[in-house]
């Protein structure tokens, strides 16, 4: 493999692990909140996309204003999914609400098949698509916007846990629930809170990836099940591992590519997360499980 087809696999591969990584913090949100496993999380991909195409080309809204308007809507999708589905089996046992978001996850599928039909639609680049040279590989405009607002959206995290006192409260709420309820912390709202944010990740990466691959009912589920392992490959606790995790993933798969073929490069992936899981269960920068005896 020469150096610019290299280059060009690297690129490809931090612009889909870019993508994984926004859906990752999706999950690592939601679990951190509740110890759950969303499995809708990838609709809230499909979603944002679906819903910012028919901002677009149905309502005839510029870009710059369908886009953040999507991600609102789809977090109060979030928001609904928490109030209905979640809250009111709280006290039940984790497997009766991974099922629950599994039975979500088919509901919002065939809403969208519904609504918007079984064809694939797209949404034109956001500064255009005439690729950029780069040593030989190149790189579109909206490759960037994806690394961009995906480094902009892990800072930005990391400053609102850091600097912010919701951010501090969702942190103590993960730590030690009822801690953080004796402290004066609703920890109803945060959970709340948490898949709002969890869906507006999602919806931010469909709007960003709709460009480059056209998105429809059935894309959700894939994407969801690539962020995911993300998450535990960098360690499902972690939100910077869990974005770490996600790039790793997509890097892993479009080396794959090249060393071996297109048609191993999801085999390869997942591969790699099953040796990670028996090496080191907790991921990356994932917290190594102390039982105390």
């Amino acid at each position: 493999m020469h150096f610019d087809q290299f280059l060009q696999y690297l690129i490809s591969g931090i612009t889909s692990g870019s993508i994984y990584a926004l859906i990752a913090l999706g999950f690592t949100l939601i679990h951190n909140s509740t110890k759950l496993i969303n499995f809708a999380q990838g609709e809230f991909v499909m979603l944002g996309g679906l819903i910012a195409i028919s901002l677009y080309s149905a309502a005839g809204l510029p870009l710059i204003i369908a886009i953040p308007i999507s991600i609102i809507l789809v977090a109060i999708v979030g928001i609904v999914f928490e109030r209905l589905a979640i809250r009111p089996l709280r006290n039940s046992s984790n497997i009766t609400l991974i099922i629950v978001t599994v039975g979500v996850s088919i509901l919002l599928k065939n809403v969208a098949m519904i609504l918007w039909g079984r064809d694939p639609q797209s949404l034109p680049a956001f500064t255009g698509d005439k690729p950029i040279a780069l040593f030989g590989a190149t790189i579109t405009p909206q490759a960037l916007w994806v690394i961009a607002v995906t480094v902009i959206t892990v800072v930005l995290l990391q400053v609102f846990y850091k600097r912010s006192i919701v951010g501090k409260a969702m942190k103590a709420s993960a730590i030690n629930p009822p801690a953080a309820n004796l402290m004066g912390i609703n920890t109803s709202n945060i959970v709340m809170l948490s898949f709002a944010m969890s869906a507006g990740f999602g919806a931010m990466a469909g709007v960003l990836i709709t460009p480059i691959s056209m998105t429809g009912y059935s894309v959700g589920g894939f994407l969801g099940l690539k962020g995911f392992a993300g998450a535990v490959l960098g360690g499902l606790d972690n939100p910077v591992g869990a974005v770490l995790g996600g790039v790793v993933l997509g890097i892993i798969e479009s080396l794959s590519i090249g060393i071996i073929d297109s048609g191993y490069k999801d085999a390869v992936a997942f591969f790699i997360l099953l040796l990670v899981l028996f090496i080191r269960p907790s991921g990356i920068l994932g917290d190594k499980v102390r039982e105390k005896v």
